[in-house]
């Protein structure tokens, strides 16, 4: 089989500067096809860094990264881009669009015909669990909830069917309870849909509930990359730390639980 059939993206040797400033070196990692790889680190790691280097937001400094076996230097960057769904924290929908022709955004840049770009935008709000959608196609932005503006912010991801998805804390700013609800429906649409996703958070436990395969940053490098039990049996101090924080979730529930016990 071929790298370009293995492989979505890879990185050769990829450092990043700015400004006599190293934010990323030495990149060495491949993300599979139909993988979901979470780039998980502290603020300041290099996660949000490493995923602008994929769509070209970013040139790397030195080494080259490769997207469906090409050079991201030798993509027209736009033609790129369109192949690179992108969902961000904070939604970045347009607040004076409505939400079909958010959702209907790039498909439009596409010169899709008006029916086809409908009956996508219909789709992909009932995939997102945006249901009915009747309901939602006329409204703004500012008239959704904050769960329901994010759904919105994932479904324009989608909106052209592209093969690798971005997704930025896509989820970080919303209530835990939504959050979860979010997790959850992101699994359901992985398994159906199969993306390549690259999911970046400083978030341990949504790492475990997303990941095919974590890569922990941290100053600049990677330092651990592997499935979630390989990731639990890494000796990286800075794998160390991140998983006592899940050590310590079980040790608050333990007590709390001993605490209704006793009551």
């Amino acid at each position: 089989m071929s790298r370009e059939n293995e492989n979505a993206v890879e990185f050769f040797d990829v450092s990043f500067r700015v400004n006599r400033r190293t934010l990323v070196s030495n990149l060495n990692f491949k993300i599979h096809q139909g993988e979901t790889l979470v780039l998980l680190g502290r603020s300041g790691s290099g996660k949000t860094t490493t995923m602008k280097l994929i769509n070209h937001l970013y040139v790397p400094t030195t080494g080259e990264v490769l997207v469906e076996g090409q050079p991201t230097t030798r993509w027209d960057p736009i033609a790129l881009r369109r192949r690179i769904g992108y969902a961000i924290q904070g939604y970045g929908l347009f607040p004076h669009f409505t939400i079909a022709e958010n959702v209907g955004l790039v498909p439009s840049l596409l010169n899709w015909e008006r029916d086809r770009i409908q009956a996508r935008v219909v789709e992909l709000l009932e995939l997102v669990g945006l249901d009915p959608p009747g309901q939602f196609l006329h409204r703004y932005p500012r008239q959704l909830s904050g769960g329901q503006r994010q759904r919105v912010g994932v479904a324009r991801a989608l909106a052209a069917d592209p093969p690798i998805m971005l997704m930025d804390e896509p989820f970080g700013a919303l209530d835990p309870i939504t959050r979860l609800e979010l997790q959850q429906e992101f699994c359901r649409l992985q398994q159906q849909l199969g993306k390549t996703v690259v999911f970046v958070t400083h978030d341990i436990q949504e790492a475990f509930i997303l990941a095919s395969r974590i890569g922990l940053m941290h100053g600049g490098k990677m330092v651990a990359l592997g499935t979630p039990a390989e990731f639990l049996e890494s000796e990286d101090p800075e794998a160390r730390a991140f998983i006592s924080c899940l050590r310590s979730l079980e040790d608050v529930e333990a007590s709390a639980f001993a605490r209704e016990s006793q009551g």
